[in-house]
């Protein structure tokens, strides 16, 4: 039985423990700060926001290059050399990196392409569903695993409300004008993905402790989650009594396995300090 490999980028925020308790393969995304590339995952989060602190600018991110996914996707051939790789990437809609996997991947056999149309714990929620696939399935055929996994895509439901206005103005994200009404107003977008791109799909106000259970209890009401597993995000910075209540709230709605999400270096580029989202599966 030939062995299948999962892999994916830095942007869906694996945690660490289950990319190496899986086996999943992350190749690194590009945050750019001070005129010096870095790997994601090599900078610490709170560099970011120091670096802001310092400048009132925010790094730049880059996808992962053609060159790069050539050589990751080598390397795991070279060391097992007859797996199936699937690749489950971050959304085409807001990132090259999915169309440089293609350009890598055009001379390579027995590797299976996924746009997962997603980010951050969206993305974890459809490569953790392929791993419970395929712990459960070991000898399922890839180009049944890979139909499977396509069909999750749609179902992935991702919400989250940036700490700060001010990393989205500063990323160029919003206007002045918006901004200024936003931080007046103490009103904070929801941001979801929709069909891959990213869109403002409501608004709160208020402190982040109130938003969050708003956008808590909005999510869980609005979409029928899986119950098995629900992914709750955030970004250094995160009051840990926000966290606790969140944790509340999903053991009320019928959820016994939460997993906690810290955004990487380059999610956190663009959501800043403070940030909080939930994600799952759509029954």
């Amino acid at each position: 039985m030939r062995r299948i490999i999962l892999t994916t980028e830095s942007g869906a925020d694996l945690p660490v423990d289950l990319a190496q308790k899986h086996y999943v393969q992350v190749v690194p995304m590009h945050v750019i700060m001070d005129g010096q590339d870095y790997l994601d995952g090599s900078l610490p989060v709170t560099d970011i926001y120091d670096f802001y602190e310092r400048t009132k600018k925010i790094p730049s991110t880059t996808s992962t290059n053609s060159h790069e996914y050539l050589e990751f996707f080598t390397r795991i051939k070279n060391d097992f050399p007859d797996c199936i790789i699937v690749h489950i990437g971050y959304t085409s809609k807001a990132s090259s990196s999915f169309q440089n996997a293609i350009i890598a991947t055009e001379d390579l056999k027995d590797i299976f392409l996924i746009d997962a149309l997603n980010v951050t714990g969206g993305l974890t929620a459809i490569v953790m569903y392929a791993v419970n696939l395929l712990e459960n399935e070991p000898s399922i055929d890839p180009g049944l695993l890979v139909e499977k996994i396509k069909s999750m895509v749609p179902k992935s439901r991702l919400a989250f409300v940036p700490g700060s206005l001010e990393f989205l103005r500063a990323g160029g994200r919003v206007s002045n004008l918006a901004y200024l009404g936003g931080a007046l107003l103490k009103i904070k977008p929801r941001i979801e993905l929709v069909d891959g791109n990213l869109v403002s799909t409501k608004k709160y106000r208020g402190k982040m402790d109130v938003v969050s259970e708003k956008l808590m209890r909005d999510y869980l009401t609005q979409y029928n989650i899986d119950r098995e597993q629900l992914y709750l995000l955030y970004s250094i910075g995160l009051d840990e009594e926000i966290k606790q209540g969140l944790e509340a709230i999903a053991r009320e709605f019928g959820f016994q396995n939460v997993k906690w999400i810290q955004a990487g270096a380059m999610i956190s580029t663009h959501a800043g300090p403070g940030g909080v989202g939930i994600a799952g599966i759509e029954v």
